[in-house]
């Protein structure tokens, strides 16, 4: 029994050293354990810029964020966040670039990079905009975060392009308002389409939806019997946008009516003069220069995407 035993365990040594020789010849299969090298930062955070100016941007994000692994506390790895940040926005990773860009603003709130975080964050939501048939909860965050870009740096470039994108944003909700009050007079809701419409004049003076809403204003209340209140919204349309496919229109259902609309000045409220933006007077800021090692200035997002 003593030599049974003696022989087993010889055995078994015999085969650990054999599996211990297969798992160190090359081509072997088994999981090596990978090795940490610590290296110099300034290596790490270029190779990694090297990786983004390729545009191999998941390389690039694996590189800033092992500058931050590495050297938590430096200055490369404030810098590394928020480029790490920019190279998840150019792979359309939207969460993850926003995650990023929110924790650079969190962490470093006085940096003169900050309002580049703000900036991006509201290009991510920008860019998930969709059709005004669907839901629109991405264009309220957009139309959210490019009005704080304003608010807390209104003389920036930022600024500027946030400002034509608010407009653009404007018109989107507006755009989706229109449709549901369409739906609701298609369906006989007259009171519910009014709300709609309403709103479009009272929130969204300036967008390009404002003429159609006055005329369907004007529809809606002809439909009701209210030929006077009709009356008033076709002279403000009139003194608005009196050359208008929609001041046509109206045009024509109140004077079959037997009444025709003064182009003049509405009431106050709702009905008041609708002041329209000068546009095309601004251009929007060129991309930043990608930040060297001497500079904090971090690469910047195109202005009509990647």
């Amino acid at each position: 029994m003593k030599q049974s035993r003696i022989q087993l365990l010889l055995t078994m040594s015999s085969l650990m050293v054999v599996v211990a020789a297969c798992q160190s010849m090359p081509g072997s299969t088994a999981k090596k354990t990978p090795v940490y090298v610590e290296r110099p930062v300034d290596l790490l955070y270029n190779n990694a810029r090297d990786e983004l100016s390729k545009k191999n941007y998941a390389e690039a994000v694996t590189g800033f964020e092992e500058v931050d692994r590495q050297h938590p506390y430096s200055e490369w790895a404030r810098r590394a966040l928020l480029m790490t940040a920019y190279a998840n926005y150019q792979q359309n990773k939207y969460e993850d670039a926003i995650a990023g860009a929110q924790r650079f603003a969190s962490l470093y709130p006085g940096n003169e990079s900050a309002v580049y975080a703000y900036y991006l964050i509201a290009i991510c939501y920008f860019e998930q905009i969709v059709d005004v048939g669907r839901d629109q909860r991405m264009t309220e965050l957009a139309l959210a975060a490019l009005n704080e870009v304003v608010q807390r740096y209104p003389q920036t470039e930022y600024a500027r392009d946030a400002r034509l994108k608010i407009d653009m944003t404007q018109d989107q909700l507006a755009g989706k308002e229109m449709e549901i009050g369409r739906y609701y007079l298609r369906d006989g809701q007259q009171l519910a389409a009014m709300g709609r419409f309403r709103r479009v004049v009272d929130l969204y003076q300036t967008t390009t939806h404002v003429p159609e809403a006055l005329h369907r204003l004007v529809e809606t209340n002809l439909s009701m019997g209210l030929v006077d209140e009709a009356t008033k919204v076709g002279a403000v349309l009139g003194y608005n946008y009196p050359g208008s496919e929609w001041y046509e229109a109206s045009y024509k259902l109140l004077t079959a009516k037997g009444v025709t609309p003064e182009a003049r000045p509405g009431r106050r409220g709702l009905f008041q003069r609708i002041i329209r933006p000068k546009r095309g007077l601004e251009k929007a800021p060129a991309p930043p220069q990608a930040e060297s090692q001497t500079s904090s200035v971090p690469v910047g997002a195109s202005q009509t995407g990647k």
